[in-house]
């Protein structure tokens, strides 16, 4: 029978695992608190909006009746006193014209001031209105899809649950059968030794007790060696349950974090999509109307209207998702992957393709990889209709109705003006045809949301499980050939560079570092085209076009020529495969934890890499101590630097990962020194700042000492731990 110290160790796992899914079922609920907040702050945005303009509608009706009253008080006079003029002269007087323009120019302006108090009550306070309405309408669709997603989230993480439960089972049935096996072994060997102990007797005796023993203990052997058989047998059967229990519990785990990874990486990005979905685009037009109104009205306001057209040009729907996403990162940030709890000792956290599950797994994989071809053909044709459908209601919100200019086109006659642009905004009959076609194709895209999101749970579930088994299969053969396969390139790459920095690389950081620390914009700012091919071709060439002490290149071209080495690698310097693993240091508050999770990460990195980022990183952090001069702090470096070191996997949102990846630098930029380890640790090239070393001079041959070469007999040292991998260089 197990412990009482073991039953307490698996009551402490599964209270563990309970708590991770409390925490994120209450993340779960904040989040749809958050998006309930921010509908309410949009819907109070646009009351206010309309309450704005309806006051504002009543400032100008009032000031527009004003200047009617102003003009055709003085008008009145002045027919009078024109006729009379006329009468007595044939020509009217150029203080008398310039009078009468006067005045036909304070009625132009009352008629001005109607048409805009019109526009505010017919055009501009229905459309925000329409936008109130239509996000309402919208957020509730959104909020029905995200409640059905959190549901088939938490079912994933009970299904999980369920497992763990039954492989917990049958791990505890195999141990008991296993116990009670000993237990029979132990009666077979103490009955063995009975009958050896037996204590001599006389022969008549003996022969009479031989006769009345010797059914019983035959008998008695017999039974306890049918018990040994039968719980031998039972607990093989036990032992097999709980192999395939515990592959069945790997497998849903693995399942569980893709589906968990997939829903606060993607579905989360578009249901807030979906949140904002036309609310922008409307609110540009709106916005756009009243622009186009006032500069109409008086050109004179045209700078204070600068202001709120750059703003309403700035309304963007991944901007703002980027921003709600970056304050509530806690909210929205993917939490930590499900561990394997081992149970009462069984530590073998992998999936067991041994026999007689090999070719059980073997027959799965096959079976997950068609069905896979399947849904992932199904699931492209539903993204194919749902993007279509999407481009159609983009185009429905995003008409260019916004230009009222012609309402400002005045006749010369006095009669009251209204707005013509209003009434064929609002009268056309086929308005309420365009709404019920703009709700008709929400709902159609809704429906292949629901679907494509869906299948895309299904078909990552499926991957999951399909690419842990087939891992699992050909885990040995693939480290067997990866390994020559390194091995031979690593050696062909030390034939052709036998430098540990890169040429390139080092002139251009050297270059900067004596010329441009200081140089405002580096980095950020794109020098000559022409100049940067030339000293490109020039290093490829082998020749070093930045040696000596000369300063008449470019410095905005010589920072591209860096850049665009890094741009070039066949593959990224932080390898795809670290990716999730690094970029989850991101939800972290504190830097110095970042730093020590990405030290972490990065351990597993060859030498070679890990020289190069020490030496770049070095040299950023060096650069950005002068940010008060070139305007390069860490983060601007970083923005500039991580696209090119680090680039997003296919399948991620871009947007809001490459705001993590911006993120992850800074903090590499900052923490440097913490992150990669010393020359004693891993034996390559630093970064020393110029002229801090006593040996620096300003003599063409005599470059700066940015480059600490080891000693020769700790090179070889060095390039043993890179054979496996390097970088392209």
């Amino acid at each position: 029978m197990t412990s009482p110290a073991k039953f307490r160790k698996e009551k402490e796992i599964v209270a563990e695992y309970d708590t991770q899914v409390k925490e994120i079922r209450a993340q779960l609920v904040e989040q749809l608190k958050c998006l309930d907040q921010q509908c309410e702050l949009r819907v109070q945005l646009l009351q206010d909006l309309q309450d704005f303009f309806r006051k504002k509608a009543e400032i100008e009706v009032d000031y527009s009746r004003n200047l009617e009253k102003l003009a055709e008080r003085f008008l009145t006079k002045t027919r009078s006193t024109k006729d009379h003029l006329l009468k007595k002269e044939h020509s009217i007087l150029s203080p008398v014209n310039c009078w009468n323009l006067l005045l036909l120019q304070v009625k132009r302006e009352s008629r001005d001031h109607a048409t805009l108090s019109d526009l505010y009550l017919n055009n501009i306070i229905p459309r925000f209105a329409q936008i109130s309405e239509d996000s309402g309408r919208l957020f509730k669709k959104s909020k029905e899809v995200g409640v059905q997603l959190q549901e088939d989230l938490m079912k994933v993480l009970n299904e999980l649950y369920t497992v763990m439960k039954t492989y917990h089972m049958y791990n505890t049935d195999s141990m008991n059968a296993e116990s009670k096996l000993k237990d029979a072994e132990k009666q077979e060997e103490k009955q063995m030794g009975r009958s050896d102990r037996q204590t001599p007797r006389s022969p008549d005796t003996l022969s009479s007790i031989k006769t009345d023993e010797k059914p019983v203990r035959r008998s008695s052997v017999k039974k306890i060696e049918k018990m040994k058989e039968k719980r031998q047998a039972k607990y093989t059967e036990n032992k097999l349950k709980a192999i395939k229990a515990r592959n069945e519990y790997l497998l849903a785990l693995e399942a569980t974090n893709s589906c968990v990874f997939k829903y606060y990486i993607h579905d989360l990005s578009d249901i807030i999509d979906c949140c904002d979905l036309g609310y922008h685009a409307s609110l540009h037009r709106a916005l756009r109307t009243y622009l186009s109104a006032e500069q109409n009205v008086e050109t004179s306001k045209h700078s204070g209207m600068e202001t709120l057209e750059g703003a309403a040009e700035s309304l963007e729907a991944n901007g703002d998702k980027q921003k709600l996403m970056e304050t509530y990162n806690n909210v929205f940030c993917p939490p930590a992957r499900f561990d394997f709890q081992s149970h009462m000792g069984d530590t073998r956290g992998v999936v067991c393709a041994q026999q007689p599950l090999e070719s059980e797994l073997l027959q799965r994989c096959q079976q997950l990889q068609s069905r896979l071809s399947t849904l992932k053909i199904e699931n492209e044709e539903v993204k194919k209709t749902m993007e279509a459908t999407l481009s159609t209601i983009q185009d429905m919100v995003t008409v260019e109705d916004y230009d009222v200019s012609e309402c400002f086109h005045h006749s010369n006659s006095m009669e009251s003006v209204k707005s013509t642009f209003s009434e064929s905004y609002l009268s056309k009959p086929s308005l309420a045809k365009r709404r019920a076609n703009q709700q008709e194709t929400e709902q159609f895209y809704f429906t292949k949301l629901k679907e494509f999101l869906e299948g895309r749970s299904l078909i990552t579930k499926l991957e999951a499980k399909h690419d842990l088994i087939d891992k699992t299969m050909g885990e040995s053969q693939k480290s067997d050939c990866c390994l020559a396969s390194g091995r031979r390139n690593s050696a062909l790459r030390k034939q052709e560079s036998g430098e540990v920095i890169p040429l390139m690389v080092e002139s251009c950081i050297r270059f900067i570092s004596r010329h441009g620390l200081q140089h405002e914009g580096i980095f950020r700012v794109s020098g000559s085209q022409v100049e940067v091919n030339d000293i490109k071709n020039a290093f490829e060439r082998g020749e070093d076009p930045l040696a000596g002490d000369q300063n008449d290149h470019d410095m905005d071209s010589i920072a591209g020529v860096l850049k665009l080495y890094f741009r070039g690698l066949d593959h990224a310097l932080f390898p795809k495969e670290v990716f999730h693993d690094i970029i989850s240091c991101v939800a972290m508050e504190s830097l110095q934890e970042r730093a020590i999770h990405v030290k972490k990460v990065l351990k597993s990195l060859p030498n070679k890499t890990l020289i190069i980022m020490r030496y770049l990183f070095a040299f950023l952090n060096h650069l950005s101590q002068y940010s008060d001069e070139n305007m390069m702090d860490p983060y601007n470096l970083a923005i500039c630097f991580g696209p090119t070191l680090m680039s997003v996997p296919e399948g991620n949102d871009q947007v809001s990962c490459q705001a993590h990846v911006n993120e992850l630098i800074k903090t590499i930029i900052i923490h440097h020194d913490t992150i990669f380890p010393g020359p004693q640790e891993v034996q390559g090239a630093i970064y020393i700042v110029p002229g801090a070393g006593d040996d620096f001079c300003d003599s063409p041959h005599c470059e700066p000492p940015l480059v600490e070469e080891p000693a020769p007999e700790t090179v070889s040292v060095s390039r043993n731990s890179e054979d496996v991998m390097a970088l392209t260089v």
